[in-house]
């Protein structure tokens, strides 16, 4: 067989069905039983288990054995090299090898409680088995031609990683190539370990967690096994995310639509069912994501290793409507890890809750809704991950109905999860600097003869696709929708778009700004005068965060939260420190580099970060831009103040970072000191909905979601016309 056909017959194959419950007796069984069925991760991941981290030296020679033989038998046959099914039983036997040797590289067996020497001894042993392996395919067949296969698929695997985007490059799929192109082929099982081993270890999100500095998720829903042997605890989905995953990996297409064979009453009357539809397809990407943490979650306690999941935005600001969908997800999930931990858990202590899902629901606090609905939730034992937050005032209320849910749990002996605050300080920042560039925009037209001629020429300089003067202009506004413009203030408000004006300090503006005064009177002046803007809007959400994290967790705060909540709640004070350590801030939406390396805290902090913008992280420190330790709980640190007072000439700034007369109150019941200068101009609840950075978001999402929704209502009529 041509190592071509053996790639192609490697990509075609099929996991096989698993026995509930598994019929084995010990654990090197169910290892090799289960990566023989196709489930190698899921093998591996068997042997992340505490309990038994001090025979593993013990198991894995007895997986060793068990898999040397059934190559050894597979070798006796000389038929073997034109049988697809014993070239994937040699594949899955390297397969589970590799994987294994993996977990012990990276962050895994930190988790598991293994010390670095006893690491490095298992590693030796399963790189034996992998050289013995190779050699002895290399006997039967007179190449490793298999082994290169799996290597290749795995790198394969890697780069799908922001593969449909041509722009951007994420850090997972550059990471493959660089090991790609050092692979030695004459070992390519080991020298893929070897090279793995050197950019995991020398990766500044592994180093990061190794330090303490911070914990990190992800905000793309591909390429998270990679991650997760960096440290990498969580992952953020959203409409748009889910989107990008079907896009990037075509794959997932293939397995909704075998969903959907099996549940064929998805496909009476599509069109009725594709908020269903929708949701079956999510999960689809979702499922895979909860596989890769769940080792994550159990090892913490469930503290960590959760999977974020957008709930409708069609129905983010009904109480009722996002509460029952949330639930119906949540039952959906316990009965596919009913089934999973069977394997997973094989061996676990009986009280350890199986099927318990890892996942929390995002609640767009796009609305007062958002407040019920995370109170009610988190009232059930079950997560929430508020998101569409940009202000303090707005995340201070959520965090506290957090607090109010998680003690009702509290109460009745729930146990809770690790919970979630996301800071969209890229989405702020991206709105405040469009309303600033517009209004500059309007400034500069007051004074030029010819308006709208003027600002065509500067729409067509800044890439506006169809700006016509007199006409209707049409372009992206770079949130997730179109934009469609026929008034001249509708016109500016597309020219202002983060699609064109990212950063403000792009030299046509400058020109145009300079032409009519404004901002200086030369382009020098207004480069300058731009710069200030971009530098001071570029600190808005890192400020916002800040000041959230601050008001809860910082040392001066923290025990004046927990008295509180023990008098207020009548819980005791261990529970209102497990009720408050579990409560994330969750910066996102990242920009630069910056907005990682000024929001790292040891404690109540996770990072999450899309595909490129790690690798523009971990090349700062590659390129020894940054040093790490220098930046332990930047979270704290004290920013020049000028950047406060740059802003605050902006009135959805103020809105973004000032308090409501309401929450005012509370802090000062709770003891925090300072907080009366702040001032009171913040969004209200009733606010949340008209707030600039919401309104662009939720578009976008719930345009995302929709032409989601209407793809997949597409793909269950092709599905359903089979029949």
């Amino acid at each position: 067989m041509t190592s071509e056909r053996i790639i192609e017959v490697l990509r075609n194959s099929r996991p096989g069905e698993l026995e509930y419950p598994p019929p084995v007796r010990d654990h090197s069984a169910l290892v090799v039983y289960t990566a023989l069925k196709g489930y190698p991760a899921l093998a591996a991941d068997h042997l992340l288990n505490p309990a038994i981290t001090d025979e593993l030296a013990d198991i894995i020679g007895q997986v060793n054995r068990k898999l040397h033989l059934e190559l050894l038998r597979t070798y006796e046959d000389k038929d073997y090299a034109a049988s697809e099914e014993r070239v994937t039983k040699i594949a899955r036997i390297y397969d589970v090898l590799i994987e294994i040797g993996l977990n012990l590289i990276g962050f895994e067996y930190i988790w598991a409680g293994l010390t670095p020497e006893e690491r490095e001894a298992l590693l030796s042993l399963i790189e034996e088995e992998l050289r013995e392996a190779e050699e002895l395919e290399e006997k039967a067949l007179g190449s490793k031609d298999i082994a290169n296969a799996v290597v290749k698929l795995k790198i394969e695997d890697m780069k799908k990683v922001m593969a449909g985007d041509p722009k951007r490059v994420g850090m997972v799929a550059w990471m493959g190539e660089r090991v790609e192109g050092r692979l030695d082929p004459s070992k390519p099982t080991i020298s893929f370990l070897e090279e793995m081993k050197k950019e995991i270890r020398s990766n500044a999100y592994y180093r990061m967690s190794l330090l303490g500095l911070c914990r990190f998720g992800n905000d793309y829903a591909l390429g998270l096994r990679w991650l997760r042997r960096l440290g990498y605890v969580q992952v953020s989905t959203n409409p748009q995310l889910a989107a990008i995953a079907y896009r990037d990996d075509p794959t997932l297409w293939e397995k909704f639509k075998e969903y959907l064979r099996s549940h064929p009453e998805l496909l009476d009357n599509p069109e009725e069912r594709g908020d269903e539809l929708a949701m079956a397809a999510t999960l689809i990407a979702l499922w895979p994501n909860m596989e890769v943490f769940r080792p994550v979650a159990y090892l913490l306690d469930f503290q960590d290793g959760m999977i974020s999941y957008q709930l409708n935005p069609n129905v983010a600001d009904s109480v009722e409507g996002s509460v029952s969908d949330a639930l119906k997800i949540y039952s959906l999930c316990e009965d596919y890890f009913a089934k999973y931990d069977q394997y997973l858990l094989w061996g676990w202590p009986t009280t350890v809750e199986r099927a318990r899902p890892n996942i929390v629901f995002k609640v767009a606090g796009s609305s007062p809704a958002a407040i019920d609905i995370t109170r009610i939730l988190e009232s059930y034992g079950i997560g929430t991950n508020n998101t569409v937050t940009y202000t303090v005032a707005q995340e201070i209320q959520l965090i506290l109905a957090k607090i109010e849910g998680r003690a009702q749990a509290k109460k009745r002996g729930l146990r809770l999860t690790k919970v979630y605050e996301t800071n969209m300080g890229g989405r702020l920042e991206g709105h405040l600097r469009e309303v600033k560039a517009a209004e500059l925009i309007r400034e500069a037209l007051k004074r030029l003869e010819k308006p709208e001629e003027e600002l065509a020429e500067l729409a067509k300089k800044l890439g506006v696709p169809e700006a016509p003067i007199g006409g209707v202009w049409r372009g992206p506004s770079g949130w997730g929708f179109n934009v469609e413009a026929k008034t001249l203030d509708e016109k500016i408000e597309l020219v202002a778009y983060r699609a064109y004006l990212k950063p403000l300090t792009k030299e046509p503006f400058a020109e145009f700004l300079a032409k009519a005064g404004v901002c200086g009177g030369t382009p020098e002046e207004v480069m300058e005068c731009l710069k200030t803007w971009e530098e001071a809007i570029g600190m808005a959400g890192t400020l916002v965060a800040q000041r959230v994290w601050w008001v809860f967790f910082s040392p001066e705060n923290r025990e004046k939260w927990i008295a509180y909540i023990v008098k207020k709640y009548g819980v005791t004070p261990e529970d209102a420190e497990e009720i408050l350590d579990g409560i994330d801030v969750l910066p996102a939406s990242k920009r630069k580099p910056a907005d990682t390396y000024l929001t790292l805290a040891s404690r109540n902090m996770t990072n999450t970060e899309f595909p490129n913008h790690q690798l523009n992280v971990h090349k700062e420190y590659a390129e020894k831009k940054v040093r790490l330790e220098d930046y332990a709980e930047s979270i704290t640190w004290s920013h020049d103040p000028k950047y406060v007072e740059i802003l605050s000439h902006m009135e959805d700034f103020r809105k973004a970072y000032e308090l409501t007369p309401e929450l005012l109150e509370v802090l000062k019941e709770v003891g925090i000191e300072g907080v009366e200068e702040w001032g009171t101009g913040g969004t209200t609840p009733e606010e949340w909905v008209t707030f600039g950075s919401r309104v662009k978001t939720m578009k976008g999402f719930t345009e995302a979601y929709n032409a989601f929704k209407e793809k997949c209502i597409a793909i269950a009529k092709e599905v359903a016309a089979e029949t």
